[in-house]
């Protein structure tokens, strides 16, 4: 509070009539000018105004030479309530500044030109004192002094009472927090344990003040203020960057309700984008300076408001850098209204882009000798990321695998960028393939076998094997190769001789698009149509009778040539497997009778017989055999 000399003891008086409200000075001399601000008319003296405005000293005398004893001012920063302030001052009266009114206050004796030229010691010194000595002292003050300076920002920026007030602020939130003494929420006082006033402490703080104190209080600022305070901070180089980035996670959580849960409700678009832009830019560059699932919502508040590319590409990027830390509940972005599907996908394949770029941050320099070395910058992926990324990726594509518009082209996609990431299983990527094709039936046959070919059966548990082999949406080709390696590891597990991969299954999993043969047998065609329930019954019979016949082989034989033999014996049982004339005829009965050439028993066999003679005669087509 500041309180200035006392000349007068009368105070200035207010009466209204009708609208207008008239104040006017107690005295014994009569007014001889009344000055128009707004509203209200003052009764005043030319004397003590003169004496130190200079802005009232040209109004006066211009009102004079019109014989006028009336001036209007009312453009006067603050209105009535700060030029009363003035009038007060001038007529030697105490006045009362806090950190409510002394931007108006100071800025009505700017426009009324109250400098020390006209008298010493005048309004602006004393309101400049003021400031310097208590309000950018108090922590409190400095940010209620901030708000108040956005009805004349264009004066105060003039004045550089922002400038000062920023610094005041930064300055406060840059010290170390053991110095912390002062109250530092407007929600509460501190405890006693926390400023070390505990009698039965001895004076020691048993509670360490926190290092992001002030982020709760700046969240009062208005944004473009707040954009100023927190760049004034980071400039500093004094407060981390894990605080920082809680200020603008802070920021964001209270200019938006609901926003923490996930909610984006935005009233007012125009007024929301500047804020959520801000909160983008102030985020620090270092990694983890704000968690990912942060960074997904600004993503997802981004789409909803729809903010610049430039905005969007920038947290897409920063996402990328830190994708192992999300959840797949962060990565179900809703796609835009008339896209088609429910979620967003292409913006998470961007993300997976920029996740692999980091595996990408080394770049070749020349060495002594001119020898090219390779030069690898910190950031590179970690099997550990890659692997994290590859059960997220799974997860996500499991569940927009629901969505029945989602392409087969964006599963696919999505699926092979991770293709290269260490799985040692592959029971993510087979829910995700059985969800797909559970939600889109209609799916051809060409499409059923592309999304399958992504699944290495050999890296399914023994659980996930159990459920493929009973899975009719599954093509006869992909439950096939489950049950050999199911064989396999059942041999493997009982100290059997492991069979080698039968070229007829090494054909079913290298047959790929694009063949050379131009024609395509109708057994190929079957073997990529899903199993019917018959068909897995008679597969999983034929595997427990090669089961059965296997036992035998757990006899300990010495002698390469008996392990030979058992190795024979074994590709020679899974041959007879795939090529069972009883087996077959189960498959053909359920693909329709006896239609065509492809009908009855003999037709069967010799169909079995060529592609056997087939794959003897002719070299294995290049191909993909499995993605892991």
């Amino acid at each position: 509070m500041l309180s200035l000399v006392k000349y007068l003891s009368k105070p200035i008086k207010i009466h209204q009539y009708c609208a207008v409200h008239e104040k006017y000075i107690a005295s014994d001399l009569a007014s001889d000018i009344a000055v128009n601000v707004g509203d209200v008319k003052f009764h005043l003296h030319k004397f003590p105004l003169l004496s130190k405005s200079a802005s009232l000293q040209k109004l006066v005398s211009n009102a004079s030479e019109g014989n006028c004893d009336e001036v209007n001012i009312h453009d006067i920063p603050g209105g009535p309530s700060a030029f009363e302030i003035c009038a007060k001052f001038c007529y030697g009266m105490t006045v009362t500044l806090n950190a409510y009114n002394v931007i108006a206050a100071r800025c009505a004796a700017e426009y009324l030109g109250m400098h020390e030229s006209i008298e010493k010691g005048n309004l602006i010194y004393k309101i400049d004192v003021f400031l310097n000595s208590s309000i950018f002292r108090s922590w409190k003050d400095s940010i209620i002094v901030l708000q108040t300076t956005k009805s004349q920002s264009r004066l105060c920026e003039e004045l550089k009472l922002i400038s000062h007030c920023v610094d005041a602020v930064a300055s406060k939130a840059s010290v170390d927090v053991s110095k912390v003494d002062w109250s530092y929420t407007y929600n509460r006082k501190k405890l006693p344990e926390e400023n070390g006033n505990d009698p039965n402490l001895n004076g020691i703080r048993s509670r360490m003040v926190p290092k992001d104190w002030w982020v709760e209080d700046l969240c009062e600022l208005e944004v473009d203020i707040y954009k100023r305070v927190v760049i004034t901070i980071k400039n500093r180089g004094i407060v981390s960057s894990e605080v920082i980035g809680e200020a603008a996670k802070a920021y964001a959580y209270r200019r938006f309700p609901g926003f923490s849960k996930g909610v984006f409700q935005f009233n007012d678009v125009s007024k929301c984008r500047p804020i959520l832009d801000a909160v983008v830019w102030l985020l620090p560059s270092e990694k983890g300076s704000v968690s990912c699932s942060f960074l997904l919502k600004l993503l997802k508040a981004s789409i909803s408001l729809d903010s610049g590319e430039t905005v969007k590409a920038e947290l897409v990027k920063r996402i990328g850098q830190q994708l192992e830390e999300a959840s797949v509940n962060d990565l179900l972005i809703r796609a835009a209204d008339g896209e088609g599907t429910l979620y967003d996908a292409h913006v998470v394949q961007k993300i997976l882009e920029a996740f692999m770029m980091r595996d990408k941050d080394s770049e070749p320099q020349l060495e002594d000798g001119d020898e090219i070395q390779e030069v690898r910058k910190p950031g590179i992926l970690s099997e550990a990321s890659k692997l994290m990324v590859a059960k997220l990726v799974d997860g996500y594509l499991t569940e927009i695998a629901k969505d029945h518009n989602l392409p087969l082209s964006t599963f696919v996609g999505l699926a092979e960028m991770t293709s290269n990431f260490p799985r040692p299983g592959h029971d993510g990527l087979y829910r995700a393939i059985d969800m797909y094709l559970k939600d889109h039936p209609g799916i051809s046959k060409s499409e059923r076998k592309r999304i399958c070919k992504l699944m290495d059966c050999k890296k399914l548990s023994v659980d996930a094997c159990m459920h493929a082999v009973q899975n009719e949406r599954l093509p006869l080709r992909v439950v096939v190769q489950v049950l050999f390696f199911e064989q396999v590891r059942a041999n493997a597990s009982s100290g059997s001789s492991t069979p080698d991969l039968p070229k007829a299954i090494r054909d079913l999993n290298s047959a790929s698009y694009g063949s050379s043969r131009t024609t395509t047998t109708n057994t190929e065609e079957d073997w990529d149509t899903a199993a019917s329930a018959e068909e897995l019954r008679a597969l999983r019979g034929e595997l427990a009778a090669l089961r059965m016949g296997n036992g035998g082989t757990n006899d300990k034989v010495n002698g390469g040539d008996a392990k030979s033999h058992a190795d024979r014996a074994a590709m020679s049982k899974m041959k007879g497997l795939l090529m069972s004339k009883r087996l077959f005829s189960k498959i053909w009965s359920n693909k329709g009778g006896g239609q065509g050439e492809n009908s009855g028993s003999d037709s069967s066999e010799s169909l079995g017989s060529a592609n056997l003679e087939e794959a003897k005669s002719t070299p294995s087509r290049k191909g993909r055999h499995s993605v892991s």
